[in-house]
């Protein structure tokens, strides 16, 4: 079945990804670990700042070039062209990059001011601003490998090389004594590296060096559209930490930067499927095959939140356990936090790949409206919540937004389309697998103190009664053989308990 060929060669992808995704994640989460553990929870607060800022620059100054350079070097033929590609996204980011670095240079002692509670932290926002331009073209490079199609390349520098390569220059520079500048350092020195590296890399594919022809007017035109959207998804993450370190100290921030990235990690199964979901459901609509679209948006779907509960069941049962853990006890008091971050994160994660379906079936215009509806929702819900409930306020902001975003791309695509990722198995999925696992775990974790020992089991137990109840309660259909299947094949085992479960036909 054509079906089954389209959810094997997504899979394959969604594998490779996935690995991928897997040590950026972990290499990401280590580094907040080992900062927050190096450093005290208000210059952890401060650090997570710095890094809003740079990132919020970062994303301004790539002007939507990280999409517009790798979809034009695919397109072109001509040498010249590919390298004109390239050349363009180096000088119009570089340039739009330096001007942000003066700014934020000339402004850095009054964003201290009003940001960070101590004077001495304009120093680490001048190290972070000269990491900017570094940033935005090691972005320019990893483009043109992707428009090169080499996932191999952009894996190595993107999700191993630029995450690992902070953390160890990260406990190096802890340990040598500079304090919060080590996360500026680091971060300083690994952009400049990947830099290099992936355009050494970009090199070895094509090479970097002779004639070419600029594309400015077409790369621009096509990138433009895409800085707003970009930067409005990006503030819809950041602008809790810039607010919170307005009109809190950075105690706070520190203690909801430690919950955040926790409570985003529950998107890992999410992200995975994205690098070909969206090319294959805009062939299959391209084909006029959109029943298949909607099989493979509710099997993924499914697949995500079951993928994702245990992690999701254990942050909201037992947040302060989870936050000592990975942070330590002083972290606990984010508990709260990390359960409402988490509530709202999961139902991100449940309403499966709504964005990019709705982007292949060419209605791009939608996603900005919604990210537009919750960019402003979760300003407003900021400007009234912090300053009277501090950080849990910014992350019922937060959980609300990303609540009200799903749900407003969920109902564009059922109005529009009739595409939903509710089929009946996942409905069932997503009722009687919290039902008959939430309950239980509230009462057994009464008992139990989650530890560094303890966590990973508590994760296999918890993976283990889901695949349980989704195998007994009527949750599996015909399609789920050609998942199981893939798994058997990754793992090297046979899994004949789900087999057993999986009907031959639709009821």
């Amino acid at each position: 079945m054509g079906t089954e060929r389209e959810l094997q060669s997504l899979l394959s992808s969604a594998s490779l990804v996935f690995v991928g995704a897997v040590f950026y994640s972990v290499g990401n989460l280590l580094e907040r670990i080992v900062i927050g553990r190096g450093l005290s929870t208000a210059a952890y607060g401060e650090v997570s700042i710095a890094l809003t800022i740079m990132s919020l620059a970062g994303t301004l100054a790539l002007l939507g070039f990280s999409q517009g350079v790798p979809r034009y070097v695919a397109r072109f033929d001509d040498k010249r062209d590919i390298r004109g590609t390239w050349l363009t996204g180096i000088l119009f980011t570089g340039a739009v990059a330096v001007v942000l670095v003066g700014l934020i240079i000339f402004n850095a002692n009054f964003i201290t001011s009003q940001l960070f509670d101590s004077s001495a932290s304009s120093q680490l926002i001048l190290i972070f601003a000269l990491t900017i331009p570094l940033y935005v073209w090691y972005q320019v490079g990893v483009g043109g490998i992707r428009g090169l199609e080499n996932t191999i390349y952009k894996i190595f520098v993107g999700d191993l090389l630029y995450p690992l390569g902070r953390v160890l220059l990260l406990g190096v520079l802890l340990s040598l004594g500079f304090g919060a500048m080590a996360a500026g350092y680091a971060y300083f020195v690994s952009a400049a590296v990947v830099f290099l590296v992936s355009h050494y890399l970009l090199n070895r594919l094509f090479p970097l060096v002779g004639s070419f022809r600029l594309h400015i007017r077409e790369i621009a035109v096509f990138s433009a559209p895409l800085v707003v959207s970009s930067v409005l998804a990006d503030l819809l993450t950041r602008t809790d930490t810039v607010m919170l370190g307005y009109f809190t100290t950075s105690h706070e921030v520190g203690l909801y930067s430690s919950a955040y990235p926790l409570a985003n990690g529950l998107l890992l199964a999410l992200s995975s499927f994205g690098f070909l979901y969206l090319p294959l459901a805009s062939r299959l609509d391209a084909n006029g095959k959109r029943d298949e679209i909607a099989t493979i948006y509710q099997l993924t779907t499914k697949w995500i939140f079951i993928v994702t509960f245990p992690a999701f069941l254990l942050f909201v049962v037992s947040p302060d356990d989870v936050l000592t853990v990975f942070f330590g006890s002083r972290y606990a008091h984010g508990a709260l936090a990390l359960a409402i971050l988490s509530i709202g994160f999961f139902t991100e994660a449940a309403g499966g790949r709504n964005r990019e379906t709705l982007s292949a079936l060419g209605h791009t215009k939608l996603i900005l409206v919604g990210n537009a509806i919750a960019y402003v929702l979760n300003l407003l819900m900021n400007l009234v919540l912090i300053p009277t409930y501090g950080f849990i306020g910014a992350s019922v902001a937060s959980a609300i937004a990303n609540i009200t975003l799903n749900v407003f791309m969920v109902a564009v695509l059922w109005s529009k389309f009739g595409i939903t990722p509710f089929s009946r198995w996942t409905v069932r999925t997503i009722t009687r697998v919290p039902l008959l696992l939430i309950p239980p775990t509230v009462l057994l974790m009464q008992t139990i103190t989650l530890s560094i020992f303890t966590l990973p089991l508590a994760l296999v137990g918890a993976a283990v009664a889901t695949l349980t109840i989704i195998s007994t309660q009527g949750c599996l259909q015909p399609e789920d053989k050609v998942v199981i299947d893939f798994v058997e094949g990754v793992i090297n085992t046979k899994l004949p308990f789900l087999h057993g479960y999986v009907p031959e036909t639709t009821e």
